[in-house]
């Protein structure tokens, strides 16, 4: 690949768990030169490993991705991602992906018919 990608969370969870669904995400999360990791990303597959498996899981996990670029929250990124009908982290993830022309690959169903995205449904 050589455009750069954004994996919203559920992506990264489905490729942790090696799920079946793992493979979707794989090419996106493996091409880590091409790989945008917007800050609330990490919050939320932290926060659901730290709950789910402890730390020391969640710990590797996010040392995983931030092989990728991480994005901070900015002041004009936040108020980009306040302008699209989605929730408060799925705004920001396409903010995200929006302002670094990446293509966003998901299987959550907000983003199904907008641009950029690589939707795969459940």
């Amino acid at each position: 690949m050589t455009s750069p990608n954004v994996v919203d969370s559920s992506g990264w969870l489905e490729y942790f768990i090696d799920s079946e669904r793992a493979p979707l995400f794989a090419p996106a999360i493996e091409d880590t030169p091409n790989l945008i990791v917007p800050i609330i990303t990490l919050y939320e597959v932290f926060k659901k490993v730290l709950r789910e498996r402890g730390e020391h899981d969640a710990l590797q996990i996010a040392s995983v991705m931030q092989t990728g670029t991480i994005v901070e929250l900015s002041a004009p990124l936040a108020m980009s991602a306040a302008r699209f009908q989605l929730p408060l982290a799925d705004s920001i993830i396409y903010a995200t992906a929006q302002h670094y022309q990446a293509t966003l690959w998901t299987q959550d169903e907000h983003f199904e018919h907008l641009t950029g995205v690589r939707y795969f449904r459940k």
